[in-house]
């Protein structure tokens, strides 16, 4: 049997979102989501995953997104103390790696400390992919013995999915779709942001609107429909990896 894990980023931003993949997950198809212990909704997300043990959850390391766990960073915050933006990182920078292994080997333990497991690691904005940064990134995969999206190049001894997905849209669009995800590979993982709209997202997020085009399809009867005609797929989680 085949493993389609749709994966929802960005838990914990903010209570709208949380309430969004929660939806998605008790009345769609979604199976599996990451959550961002450092924003405001991260405590509010950790009690919903509690209460739907069915949902795996990973962890999604942020570096470009609010503020950080640790307060002693100088490279990695700007002069408010917040993370550089992502545009930092799109040209050449210079940063103090032990900062971020740091940083999110915090978010990792703040995230144990919800007394919760994780199944797995990602990064906000596929940071984890930038120069050095995968280094770290690989380490505290290693170190935690952690599944990680498959979204880069990686060392053999890491357990991923055999392939990556980032349009949830083009892979559950029919049975053909789903069926071309999975040439070559047992265990697909698709992402997507679904979610409400609060203030919190209307002001601090570039994704806006498209979260509720996610949300619609991930719950509709359609792709419950198509992927119930796909006998040989399932839906999975990284624990079964």
């Amino acid at each position: 049997m085949k493993k389609l894990i749709i994966n929802a980023d960005d838990f914990g931003y903010s209570r709208a979102i949380n309430f969004g993949i929660i939806d998605c997950f008790q009345h769609g198809v979604l199976s599996s989501a990451t959550l961002m212990t450092n924003m405001p909704g991260a405590e509010h997300a950790a009690e919903l995953a509690k209460e739907n043990s069915g949902l795996g959850v990973g962890v999604h390391l942020v570096l470009t997104c609010g503020e950080p766990i640790l307060k002693k960073h100088k490279t990695i915050v700007d002069v408010q103390g917040r993370f550089r933006r992502l545009s930092f990182y799109e040209s050449a920078f210079n940063v103090d790696l032990d900062e971020i292994y740091d940083e999110w080997k915090a978010q990792i333990e703040r995230f144990k400390s919800f007394g919760i497991n994780p199944t797995h690691l990602d990064s906000h904005h596929h940071i984890n992919t930038y120069k050095g940064i995968r280094d770290v990134f690989c380490q505290l995969a290693e170190e935690y013995n952690l599944p990680v999206r498959n979204n880069m190049g990686l060392p053999d001894h890491l357990c991923h999915p055999n392939r990556f997905e980032y349009y949830v849209e083009n892979v559950l669009k029919d049975e053909a779709s789903i069926a071309n995800a999975f040439q070559a590979a047992d265990s697909v993982e698709v992402m997507c942001h679904p979610g409400y709209l609060d203030k919190a997202v209307v002001e601090g997020s570039s994704y806006t609107y498209p979260r509720l085009d996610e949300l619609e399809l991930l719950t509709s009867d359609k792709v419950k429909q198509v992927l119930s005609n796909c006998k040989g797929v399932k839906l999975a989680t990284f624990k079964s990896l």
